[in-house]
């Protein structure tokens, strides 16, 4: 049967065509990450989502461009049990840290043999013949090159929650969690060991090698830092301990970054790749000629 000249569905099928190309034209698709990166924050700005979705979807962006040896934990700033030693030496180290998961070495770093939970030590206390070998958890090795949603993915996947980051000639380079993948998406995650959101953001902690520590929030300000501590950091430039390390290093802080400013040691306990959370403070020795 011959086609009608005004078939309906012909018509129809011409104007949801020419309706098609008029939206492309005035609306068009984004073509790359950058312009949907701007169509969300224009979504933003019209309040259309709010600022935490904006981060997170940012975050996961992120997540897609960064590697492991981005975020990992150095090797120098690694906990580790060295299960070659008494467990009464490296017990203590435990409970001050109170890590979830330790990896266990054997007399070198490079000699990474498991994971031991910290749960299962509990088994140290109740039975008579424990042999911490056979708690041992078997341990994840991977590149430093690793992206990070693949990581991620491989984490859900295989259920692990640590893993050791290697570099090419297979040395121990450092270790990553699954909690650091995922606050490079939803920020800094907090637990029963962190500040509470509401309390100070100062809090005294057990003296270190050289004297007093603090964990510090990094939006604390300089001010309220000076007058706890008795500190003289210049206020001029930053108002909060976080702008103050980000400008001291000229870029932005890693986790495990640690440094000297005056007679201060800062350690970077938390970042993400937007911002640092939660520093360690120590009080290091006077110069000689200061105490005169």
């Amino acid at each position: 049967m011959p086609e009608h000249p005004y078939d309906v569905r012909t018509d129809a099928k011409t104007h949801r065509s020419l309706f098609e190309r008029l939206t492309a034209l005035i609306s068009p698709e984004p073509e790359n990450r950058a312009e949907l990166l701007e169509v969300l924050h224009d979504a933003h700005e019209r309040n259309l989502i709010d600022a935490d979705a904006l981060s997170m979807i940012e975050g996961v962006f992120q997540v897609s461009d960064l590697s492991a040896r981005d975020i990992m934990v150095p090797r120098s700033q690694m906990d580790v049990i060295d299960i070659s030693k008494p467990i009464e030496e490296w017990m203590p180290q435990v409970l001050e840290t109170a890590h979830s998961r330790f990896p266990a070495i054997e007399g070198e770093r490079d000699k990474v043999i498991g994971i031991l939970l910290a749960k299962d030590l509990l088994r140290y206390y109740a039975e008579e013949t424990f042999d911490v070998r056979d708690m041992l958890r078997p341990a994840i090795f991977i590149p430093e090159s690793k992206r990070l949603n693949v990581l991620l993915r491989d984490f859900r996947a295989n259920h692990n929650h640590m893993a050791i980051v290697v570099d090419e000639y297979s040395g121990v380079a450092g270790l990553i969690t699954i909690e650091d993948v995922l606050e490079q998406i939803v920020g800094d995650i907090e637990d029963e060991y962190d500040f509470d959101e509401e309390e100070d953001n100062i809090l005294s902690i057990k003296e270190g090698q050289f004297g007093a520590r603090w964990r510090i929030k990094a939006l604390t300000e300089i001010s309220q830092f000076n007058e706890e501590l008795g500190t003289s950091l210049p206020e001029d430039d930053v108002d909060t301990i976080g702008g103050l390390v980000a400008s001291h290093l000229g870029r932005m802080p890693h986790k495990g970054d640690v440094f000297d400013v005056a007679n201060l040691r800062f350690e970077v306990l938390r970042a993400d790749a937007r911002q640092v959370h939660v520093l360690l403070v120590e009080k290091l020795p006077l110069p000689e000629d200061e105490h005169d």
